[in-house]
């Protein structure tokens, strides 16, 4: 059985930083690319930043470039997503979702983890 468990969200100041952490266990094989989504209160999921498996190729949200990183620890299995220059906006429910090929869209992810709530206030 596959779980995704998402750690370290909580309440920031404008400016400030997370750290969020998504171990997954479950998985069977080194393919899955590996994904954090938010979703804010009243607006649709929305893709945050991507990184495969293997190659660790990466892409971002253009809202979160240059202030956001993600990385993965293979051996550990676990995601990672640093999360700097934090804005009020960037506010939201985090989630960790893992899929079988390298996607921007949500609807190609096969797990998702409970989600981690992000609040950034001003």
């Amino acid at each position: 059985q596959v779980q995704l468990v998402e750690s370290g969200g909580g309440l920031v100041q404008t400016g400030g930083s997370l750290r969020l952490s998504c171990a997954a266990t479950g998985l069977t094989s080194r393919s899955y690319s590996m994904a954090w989504f938010r979703q804010a209160p009243g607006k649709e999921r929305a893709f945050v930043a991507a990184i495969s498996w293997s190659f660790g190729i990466k892409n971002y949200a253009d809202s979160v470039k240059g202030r956001f990183t993600i990385s993965r620890d293979n051996v550990e299995k676990t995601v990672y997503l640093q999360m700097s220059s934090l804005k009020p906006e960037d506010t939201a429910v985090y989630y960790c979702a893992a899929a079988r090929a390298f996607s921007l869209k949500d609807n190609d992810y096969d797990y998702w983890g409970q989600g981690t709530q992000v609040t950034v206030s001003s």
